[in-house]
């Protein structure tokens, strides 16, 4: 069922007092130009369909793409049928495509050529791998001692605690030292692990 704008029905009633009463008169009831009047009379088919608005969208714009540029991006989608927007976009401006990515964007969504997301590949926990003897993996952390931790002599100093731990026998070893370079500490406790 088509619906009638409020409009489309004051345009009728307008012309239909202009028929009966002349433009002028019309012109001076309503309140309007007697050019509006002329132009929906003109118009005017007999039904009220004729007086609704048309679209207000022009029909051409002077920077809108041309005919070489749609065919560069529709040949480059072919080639690159899942290839994202950034890159894509790189790959036409090196062939000599001058326009911005987002007017990239529109012209594709209105030809159909986004690029389709694929669905991301199902995740497989892997499996823990089981350690076959001491010493085949050790976790080693570091960690600042706060200074409320210290007391007597150690007060006012600074200090770094190392945790070992061998992931096959779950054996711990700590050490608390003044020094920072890890390389140094790392070699110590491997040492003193064995």
């Amino acid at each position: 069922m088509n619906t009638v704008t409020q409009k489309a029905r004051y345009r009728q009633a307008i012309i239909k007092y202009a028929e009966k009463y002349g433009v002028t008169k019309a012109a001076n009831r309503y309140d309007v130009n007697r050019q509006y009047i002329y132009r929906w009379k003109k118009r005017y088919d007999g039904t009220p369909g004729s007086l609704t608005d048309r679209s207000h969208r022009p029909r051409s714009h002077p920077n809108q793409h041309t005919e070489a540029e749609l065919k560069l991006i529709q040949d480059m989608r072919k080639r690159n049928v899942n290839t994202g927007l950034v890159v894509f976009w790189v790959k036409l401006r090196q062939r000599g495509y001058t326009r911005s990515i987002t007017g990239l964007y529109r012209v594709m969504k209105r030809m159909g050529l986004k690029a389709e997301k694929l669905p991301n590949p199902k995740y497989i926990p892997k499996p823990y791998e089981q350690m076959q003897y001491p010493g085949q993996r050790v976790q080693i952390d570091v960690k600042f001692v706060p200074e409320a931790c210290l007391v007597n002599e150690a007060k006012g100093k600074k200090f770094y605690q190392y945790t070992a731990i061998d992931e096959y026998s779950r054996f711990r070893y700590l050490m608390s030292t003044e020094q920072t370079k890890t390389s140094t500490i790392s070699r110590q406790s491997g040492r003193n692990m064995v």
